[in-house]
């Protein structure tokens, strides 16, 4: 993580296991991380993070699908590819359009990347992993999305969309994302939310009661899917703690944890039935 407060990988993985959390997202194979997940009963999940055929990420975007290809193959001889999957994680900003759900569709110039990544990932019964914001789509337009769409709080249907109704910007943005996955016709990809959250400070509607609202709404909610794929959507919380080396300012505060181990939110990860994921980047140097 980008924080230089952070408690070492062993008590991670300790806190973990004490709030009944047993799923983690890495987003790179360090080794700390790996050695006090040993036999700690926590699934992992290993995957790197929104490399894009345009901008900052580009130079990685050729090497990607071989990745998976590779990594896949080397499973497979093992005889774990039903049990290890192996995948790639997007961000929206792939997507050219996303209103309505229905017309999703991928942007042009990332089909060339997409479309071969998307149809390996049919060969291999694999899920794509997407990052799911609602926060930065409304903080970027508040004149027209409105803050309860944002937060699950809305009483009614604020979208229709033919028989589909939309009373949270966080169904209808994994709905664009499932549209534009089936408007390629390629074949079926499930879709895993590997991140979502909202900052508790730092920005425009980056507060405690907002964070709170949000991120307790979207775990009551998620085991009901989308109107588009009504059932469980796997889903990973961002993050496990606040990183107070991080910019801009806002991307400080999506913790769940303050880097002394203390919750933050009042709601918990301790009961019987409870059951959740974060996401969690442990650098080399922990």
């Amino acid at each position: 993580m980008m924080g230089n407060n952070l408690p070492p990988a062993n008590e991670v993985v300790d806190l973990y296991r004490s709030n009944n959390i047993r799923r983690m997202r890495l987003y790179d194979p360090n080794q700390d991380a790996l050695q006090a997940l040993r036999d700690s009963g926590i699934e992992l999940i290993l995957v790197g993070n929104e490399v894009s055929p345009v901008g900052g990420t580009s130079w990685y975007a050729q090497y990607v699908l071989h990745a998976i290809q590779n990594i896949y193959q080397a499973i497979r001889a093992q005889g774990l590819h039903d049990q290890i999957k192996v995948s790639t994680s997007i961000d929206m900003t792939l997507l050219e359009s996303s209103y309505p759900p229905s017309q999703g569709s991928f942007r042009g110039d990332v089909r060339s990347y997409l479309d071969p990544i998307i149809g390996y990932l049919v060969y291999a019964s694999a899920p794509l992993l997407v990052n799911v914001y609602p926060y930065f789509s409304y903080a970027n337009n508040p004149r027209d999305i409105s803050l309860s769409y944002a937060l699950f709080t809305s009483p009614n249907v604020m979208v229709w969309d033919g028989q589909y109704g939309y009373q949270n910007l966080f169904d209808a943005m994994l709905d664009a994302v499932h549209a534009a996955i089936d408007n390629t016709r390629i074949g079926y990809v499930p879709v895993v939310v590997s991140e979502s959250g909202w900052p508790s400070d730092g920005g425009f509607a980056a507060s405690y009661d907002n964070a709170r609202i949000y991120i307790d709404n979207l775990i009551r909610h998620v085991g009901r899917g989308t109107p588009r794929r009504p059932w469980e959507t796997e889903t990973y919380l961002f993050a496990m703690f606040d990183e107070n080396m991080k910019n801009p300012e806002t991307e400080k505060h999506f913790g769940l944890f303050y880097p002394n181990k203390q919750r933050k939110y009042p709601f918990g990860f301790g009961g019987e039935s409870d059951e959740f994921n974060t996401t969690v980047s442990l650098n080399s140097d922990m």
